[in-house]
């Protein structure tokens, strides 16, 4: 049987389609491709970005933002001097990149001028923290990546 150059690119075109589609397929059924989002509430966190973006800017217009120091004890998160510290209201939120079940937070509650998050709940590693807090109705958003 002789073939032409058409009937070659005919069947080049199937057999490229073919591998995409079983490439696809073999992708979105398997068990060990882990297609999780990053927040399990990712829409109703996407509509309420603009306030997210309002409280960086009003964090970043401070003179003094929030500082961040690795101690023995565990992470200290001292907050402006400006502000006192029993009008502050919020919470704290560490994220684990590389494993979910190690992701917390924890409601803003000061014992001395700091908030200390204990070094037992913090494996080495990379964090993102996000700290929100609110003082005098109004909303402050810091966000930073660290190396524990």
């Amino acid at each position: 049987m002789k073939l032409n150059w058409g009937t070659g690119i005919v069947i080049a075109i199937i057999g490229f389609i073919s591998f995409i589609m079983y490439f696809v397929i073999s992708m979105s059924t398997g068990k060990s491709y882990n297609h999780d989002l990053v927040s399990d509430k990712y829409y109703q966190k996407e509509l309420e970005y603009q306030h997210t973006i309002d409280a960086t800017k009003n964090a970043k217009a401070l003179k003094e933002n929030i500082r961040v120091e690795k101690t023995k004890e565990g992470l200290k998160i001292h907050f402006p001097k400006e502000f006192n510290p029993e009008e502050i209201t919020g919470k704290v939120f560490l994220y684990r990149p590389s494993n979910k079940q190690l992701d917390f937070e924890i409601p803003i509650s000061f014992s001395n001028t700091y908030l200390l998050v204990p070094e037992k709940r913090l494996l080495g590693g990379r964090w993102n923290i996000t700290v929100s807090w609110n003082y005098k109705n109004k909303d402050y958003l810091y966000q930073k990546e660290l190396l524990y």
